[in-house]
């Protein structure tokens, strides 16, 4: 019986999307496009933040020093503030909500930085949650087999009872490799309740 839902975070709750973050920072020109998607959303400090190795701080000076003079005050923005406007996901707010009310354990599991509780606790939805793990708090990264186990025992939940839902197909393969029920989700809130009731999840 499923008695908790983990979701991710990026592009499962909130719009994880560099190229509506560059446009809300006026990053128009597309060569200056491709240099801040290669030098800082695909760079090796960006997956050191989500592991814990750097924070926004500490990868700061690393990032712009790889950016043209004109870029760097506009990377710094999206650095420190990518988020704002928080832009969730299409109709997973209620869905949350909906779980809640129905007496599910809610939970988030995602890759971020040691950050991410800055803006999670100021977003509404943060409210729901029983509990949140962060990649680069716990310093372990999905798709890591140690995230799961250390997820299941720091909350002492069953893997069984677990359904996880992440946009990544190998996050949810390896959440299933340990007993977790899983979803890969495709961006459509109505799709995801649909593979929830399936499982035998009652809204």
């Amino acid at each position: 019986m499923i008695r908790n839902i983990v979701f991710d975070m990026g592009n499962v709750l909130l719009r994880f999307e560099p190229e509506l973050f560059m446009t809300r920072q006026g990053i128009l020109d597309p060569s200056d496009r491709e240099i801040v998607t290669r030098e800082m959303f695909r760079s090796v400090e960006w997956a050191q933040m989500d592991m814990g190795i750097l924070q926004e701080e500490t990868a700061e000076p690393l990032i712009l020093e790889r950016m043209p003079e004109r870029l760097r005050e506009k990377v710094k923005g999206l650095l420190y503030h990518w988020w704002e406007p928080r832009e969730m996901m299409p109709g997973m707010e209620k869905l949350v909500q909906r779980l809640k009310r129905a007496g599910y354990g809610i939970y988030l599991l995602s890759n971020a930085s040691r950050n991410q509780p800055e803006y999670w606790e100021k977003m509404p939805i943060s409210q729901f949650f029983d509990g949140t793990m962060i990649s680069g708090i716990v310093r372990v990264i999905k798709p890591t087999p140690a995230i799961y186990t250390l997820f299941t025992e720091e909350f002492h939940l069953v893997e069984e009872e677990c359904v996880f839902i992440d946009d990544a197909p190998v996050n949810v393969a390896m959440a299933m490799a340990h007993g977790w029920k899983g979803i890969v989700f495709n961006g459509d809130a109505h799709d995801t309740e649909e593979k929830l009731r399936a499982l035998g999840v009652n809204f």
